[in-house]
């Protein structure tokens, strides 16, 4: 059972809830896929190892073959190939590894090569196997880290838990493409309406089955709510606003060391949400 965690924007509270589910969970995986800024590694005292190489495939021109005809760079969707009058510039970190132009070169001049933009780690211990991807710094392409490290998902843990990178764009696509339940983690705030509103209505464009956690609860309006309750999006869990536990999120602790009483209320919906995918 795969299950991804969302939000439509940062700090909503997507680590802590991950981090929270994987510490009461049993045979368990966690994945953190912000790749940009992974944070679960922060809460867990784990010895990480390198894992893999995170790679694009780029462009090699052999000018032995190349006759400068310019059709690569006149396809190229991304710009990363320009002709000029002695040679092909190549633009590495705009290029999106497609291949495009490797196949339509007439003179089979272009052969791919790899490139490594960033890594993917790995830690474990009795209870929990966990992974995370982290992009090189300069890089722009996390979604092919992404990508990269949903290879390592585990085909024997029953249960796998993926941190998502905020937002609706590429990178959150990419990670929740192929699990089996969304959790959106929302404030019930006019900014957490509008940002959560994008995020479900790109999970209804990929026909996702998934639920609201309202955190914070508290500290907003009520139109959140009222906007699930009108669309028929299961609210799971709220969880309160409470000073303490922002405070001891900034010690490196998630919310259910704060309120450990909620455990049978994650253990619970964990339930509910087994049943919504069978």
């Amino acid at each position: 059972m795969e299950i991804a965690i969302v939000s439509g924007k940062g700090g909503t509270g997507k680590t802590s809830l991950a981090i929270s589910l994987a510490s009461i969970l049993d045979d368990v995986q966690l994945i953190d896929a912000d790749v940009d800024e992974p944070n679960c590694s922060l809460f867990l005292d784990l010895k990480m190892k390198h894992k893999a190489d995170a790679e694009i495939l780029v462009p090699e021109i052999n000018y032995d073959k190349c006759t400068l005809c310019g059709i690569c760079s006149k396809n190229c969707e991304y710009n990363a190939l320009m002709k000029v009058p002695d040679q092909i510039l190549l633009f590495e970190k705009m290029c999106h590894g497609c291949g495009l132009c490797s196949k339509i070169c007439p003179e089979k001049a272009i052969q791919e090569i790899p490139r490594t933009i960033g890594k993917v780690l790995q830690g474990e211990n009795e209870s929990l196997l966990f992974n995370y991807g982290v992009i090189n710094v300069g890089e722009e392409l996390s979604t092919p880290v992404i990508a990269q490290l949903k290879q390592h998902i585990s085909k024997t843990k029953e249960i796998v838990i993926i941190d998502s990178p905020p937002g609706s764009a590429c990178p959150m696509v990419e990670t929740v493409a192929d699990v089996d339940y969304v959790i959106v983690v929302a404030e019930p705030t006019p900014f957490g309406l509008s940002d959560m509103k994008i995020v479900v209505k790109t999970l209804n464009i990929l026909k996702k089955k998934f639920g609201v956690i309202i955190n914070k609860d508290g500290i907003g309006d009520e139109e959140l709510e009222n906007f699930c309750i009108n669309e028929k999006i299961p609210i799971l869990l709220k969880i309160p606003f409470s000073l303490e536990i922002a405070r001891k999120y900034s010690e490196g602790l998630p919310f259910i060391k704060v309120l450990p009483q909620m455990k049978t209320d994650l253990e619970t919906m964990m339930i509910i949400i087994q049943e919504k995918i069978l």
